[in-house]
């Protein structure tokens, strides 16, 4: 189906509408549960680092999965994936509703995952093959709406359910929005793909397992456990030299899992370094604000939530437009636009202070996200307008997967330069409110002069990882400069075996 659509002025809405939908439950879903952990710590008495594995699982899930979807997406039908991975969802969804013990609410959720990570890439493929390249920007800017506006509405849902139900409301919720999305796909969902024959090669599955589920484990216990912690660094370790090997046994395979032969096209490969950056700086303000607002203010949950949904809103809004100007005028411009204005911000979220308003924090942050909305998806679809069609599987499965590793490689980097500053102004501090003491403070003075060493050094803290993603947001806009409007590449086949399986899809159409 997806390799006939690509030549017709007709593009299957109708299953695009059913994929989106699906989609969208999918990664709303992957947010939803942050705001919710501290309710599940008291409900089923666990530790709050035993709890952060319903969201580390459910990443390691997505990292071992996304890999396996350009494969799948070769050799099985629309259909079929999309009914798998609607099943899987909805079953680990149900049971995580009734999980009355933590084993099962994370089973559950890492069942949950299974079916979420085949739904991204499943519908870029179908949205990619489904229009062609002058129009591809508007339709990729509708995916922009489930990929940017999904995730940041879940903190914001979540709080306010939290606020009025159990927990487990939020799987209620959801369940029976994928049960009807499941039967609507089972009677209108077709297409006329048939099946291609190949193999998965599970050595090359297994080693994209261990490479990508040891980086993103690694990165993202870094955070907690410090970079000096064995469990960090030898996972890391262990799942560079997987990764490297995995690369290794993609280039000599004939037919490989995922195939890193997509880099030989060099606006593909400038995308995908944008991507990786832009990603990394993102995580800045989606993991730092809510500390900042929470810890330090003293702002409640569902507000902090609040703050960051007019954001979110116009981050969304913006998709489709940001989708037709990538048509008319290419995607340098806006990416270059996007980034000057989420530099700016950001620099002014590295200036916080104690007494930084709330409608000031809600307009720089709604600000930084409306030059995001500028940058992602046309610096995506750019890179993607340049790979053959054969080789979109393998080109949506490498941006999902860079994505995951790139935002925990972020979100450890930042955190931790926000714990070492920290530290680093608590002890300057302390030193130099000691200094100018006159008397020996009560008990109960030392006690809030700590408290109060404790949030400037914090508040201190993230205003230099904020810094720090001014100059990560930077590279990304030395990069951006370098953009050229793209052509479909031809399809040269690089052997007789590649061969065979384009003229089997050849076939198809």
């Amino acid at each position: 189906m997806e390799h006939s659509t690509i030549e017709t002025n007709r593009p299957p809405w109708g299953i695009l509408s059913i994929l989106m939908i699906g989609a969208f439950i999918s990664m709303l879903n992957e947010t939803l549960l942050n705001v919710a952990l501290p309710s599940i710590i008291n409900d089923l008495d666990v530790s709050p680092s035993t709890v952060q594995w319903l969201s580390t699982g459910y990443m390691l899930v997505n990292g071992v999965m996304i890999p396996a979807t350009a494969f799948l997406i070769q050799k099985y039908t629309v259909r079929r994936l999309f009914l798998t991975a609607m099943v899987l969802f909805l079953i680990g969804t149900v049971l995580a509703g009734f999980a009355t013990d933590f084993s099962v609410l994370l089973g559950a959720r890492m069942v949950q995952a299974s079916g979420a990570a085949i739904m991204m890439p499943l519908l870029m493929n179908v949205m990619l093959t489904s229009f062609p390249a002058e129009k591809r920007g508007a339709a990729m800017g509708l995916f922009g709406l489930v990929f940017i506006f999904a995730p940041a509405l879940g903190p914001t849902l979540s709080g306010w359910l939290i606020e009025h139900y159990d927990w487990r409301m939020l799987f209620h919720l959801v369940s029976p929005i994928a049960a009807i999305v499941l039967l609507i796909a089972i009677f209108l969902l077709k297409d006329n793909k048939k099946s291609v024959e190949i193999r998965l090669d599970f050595l090359s599955f297994f080693l994209s397992t261990i490479g990508f589920g040891g980086l993103l484990y690694g990165f993202s216990s870094a955070g907690n456990k410090g970079w000096d912690s064995p469990e960090v660094y030898l996972t890391i370790a262990v799942g560079a030299i997987a990764i490297i090997i995995f690369i290794w046994r993609q280039l000599k395979l004939e037919v490989p899992m995922l195939n890193f032969r997509i880099y030989k096209y060099p606006m593909f490969s400038l995308s995908s370094a944008i991507s990786i950056v832009i990603t990394m700086a993102m995580f800045s303000a989606m993991l730092l604000l809510p500390i900042y607002v929470q810890s330090i203010r003293g702002i409640s949950p569902i507000k902090s939530g609040l703050l960051m949904l007019p954001g979110s809103i116009l981050m969304g809004i913006m998709s489709p437009i940001t989708g037709k100007l990538f048509d008319k005028y290419g995607g340098r411009i806006l990416a270059v636009t996007g980034l000057t204005i989420t530099i700016i911000t950001s620099y002014f979220l590295s200036t916080l202070t104690l007494h930084t308003s709330y409608t000031e924090l809600m307009l720089i942050y709604s600000a930084r996200m409306f030059g995001m909305s500028m940058v992602m998806m046309p610096v995506m679809t750019n890179g993607l307008n340049q790979l053959p069609a054969r080789y979109y599987p393998h080109g949506t499965a490498m941006n999902s997967t860079l994505q995951q590793v790139s935002g925990a490689i972020g979100s450890a980097l930042l955190v931790t330069i926000m714990s070492n500053r920290t530290k680093t102004h608590a002890t300057d501090i302390a030193a130099s409110t000691m200094k100018h003491l006159t008397s020996k403070p009560t008990p109960a003075e030392l006690a809030e002069i700590q408290h109060q060493i404790g949030m400037k050094a914090m508040l201190e803290g993230i205003n230099d990882s904020f810094l720090v993603s001014v100059g990560i947001a930077c590279i990304a806009l030395i990069l951006a400069f370098f953009i050229k409007r793209t052509k479909q590449a031809e399809d040269v086949q690089e052997n007789g075996t590649d061969k065979k399986i384009v003229n089997k899809l050849a076939e198809n159409n």
